[in-house]
């Protein structure tokens, strides 16, 4: 039979490493959240402030468009 010592040792393990395992989670979690709230101000940092400056966008994402497509039909800059 198992002695009142090797028990209270047993059920100390289990509670310290319960406590690891939920620090580790805890941590984990805020440290998703905070790349998740990154990710959120990254994307609104992003936005063009004005329509001119879409327009940039958009003229400079035709440009790079057209390079590519001329690289794969082979034609050299």
């Amino acid at each position: 039979m198992i002695d009142a010592a090797s028990l209270m040792t047993i059920a100390s393990a289990g509670i310290v490493g319960f406590g690891i395992v939920s620090t580790a989670m805890l941590r984990g979690w805020t440290g998703w959240l905070e790349v998740k709230r990154l990710q959120i101000e990254g994307g609104k940092r992003r936005a063009p402030s004005s329509p001119s400056v879409m327009g940039s966008e958009i003229a400079v994402l035709k440009e790079r468009v057209r390079k590519l497509e001329a690289i794969a039909s082979g034609v050299d800059f």
